[in-house]
């Protein structure tokens, strides 16, 4: 199975333990675009919904494209009943989508899972002259130095799933590439926004958020029941939580 479809397997899970966002970052959004009634956006990889009420509170209608069908199921399900949101279940890269038709187009935590050489250049045939394009992920980071919920962490990875690379926070640097590849592909007024927050969850609700992940649904059985049974247990003795300091990073760009 790819990885970008292991997100399918449990739906309910992925909509309780992942985070959403920042309404800061929303704000932006809005702001950059001028969203309202008469707006269409589409959104790219709607999941379970967690980006979605923001932008249908503007009053424009979104078209919402999920790869998978059980989580396709779930966010009909959660938005039943509200007319200007349409879900289609299907691979945006080989979706056949109308020409200058979108005045938004965006993309929570899941834009890398697509071929940029194929994704960005679509992006500019759908969306309407001066249309945008909203990317933004988060990247959890429950390693830092000093924390000792975040020591645990390190130490039961380490055992389980060791690795010469250093687990490396997500800084304001990693937002070069992201920006040049937007200007490589012909964006532009290109604007980069970082959103930070710690989140502090139960040891249980950690064991939850892991399974979310596709590499860590992806290890070995025995080995994944050993690693979480040894992550909680640790934690639990040292208070039952861990903290996960987040960073937002939202990419802002205009079709010419």
């Amino acid at each position: 199975m790819e990885l970008r479809r292991t997100f399918d397997e449990d739906a309910a899970n992925y909509d309780r333990y992942r985070p959403g966002y920042p309404p800061e970052l929303f704000e932006e959004i809005t702001r950059y675009t001028a969203l309202g009634p008469e707006s269409r956006a589409l959104e790219i990889g709607i999941g379970t919904g967690q980006a979605t009420s923001p932008i249908l509170k503007t009053g424009c209608r979104v078209t919402a494209i999920e790869l998978g069908e059980n989580l396709s199921r779930f966010a009909r399900k959660n938005f039943s009943g509200e007319s200007g949101l349409e879900i289609i279940t299907g691979d945006f890269i080989t979706l056949p989508l109308s020409h200058n038709s979108y005045d938004l187009i965006y993309c929570a935590t899941a834009f890398h899972w697509l071929p940029e050489e194929v994704a960005y250049p679509k992006i500019l045939s759908i969306l309407r002259p001066g249309g945008a394009v909203a990317l933004f992920w988060n990247h959890p980071f429950p390693n830092r130095e000093g924390d000792s919920t975040n020591d645990i962490n390190r130490k039961v990875y380490h055992k389980y799933r060791p690795s010469d690379e250093k687990a490396r926070e997500f800084s304001d640097r990693d937002c070069e590439a992201r920006i040049a590849e937007l200007q490589e592909y012909g964006f532009r007024d290109i604007t980069c926004n970082i959103y930070r927050r710690v989140r502090t969850l139960t040891s249980d609700d950690y064991i939850g958020l892991l399974n979310t992940y596709s590499d860590h649904r992806a290890m070995d059985p025995t080995a994944k029941a050993a690693f979480e049974r040894e992550m909680k247990d640790l934690l639990d003795q040292t208070g039952g939580f861990i903290r996960i300091y987040d960073t937002i990073d939202l990419y802002l760009a205009r079709r010419p």
